[in-house]
């Protein structure tokens, strides 16, 4: 497919995903990096009844809570 075709599919809103080599595709800041961290027993407690409430695992949870506190300082 030429560059002004596919311009015009997007543009038209059309699926062009079939076009597309995604095998390699990467999102900027997104790249994970496993990183320890060790908390107080009590800590994992509060962290495990809280993700069994919710219905996430544990780590979903960590996850939110840090990057909720990132935005807010950052504002």
């Amino acid at each position: 497919m030429k560059a002004k075709e596919f311009d015009r599919k997007f543009d038209a809103g059309e699926d062009i995903t079939a076009s597309l080599d995604l095998s390699k595709a990467r999102r900027p800041k997104q790249e994970q990096k496993r990183v320890n961290v060790d908390f107080p027993i009590w800590m994992i407690q509060s962290l495990d009844k809280e993700a069994k409430r919710l219905g996430v695992p544990r780590q979903s949870l960590i996850k939110v809570l840090i990057a909720r506190h990132l935005e807010k300082t950052r504002t």
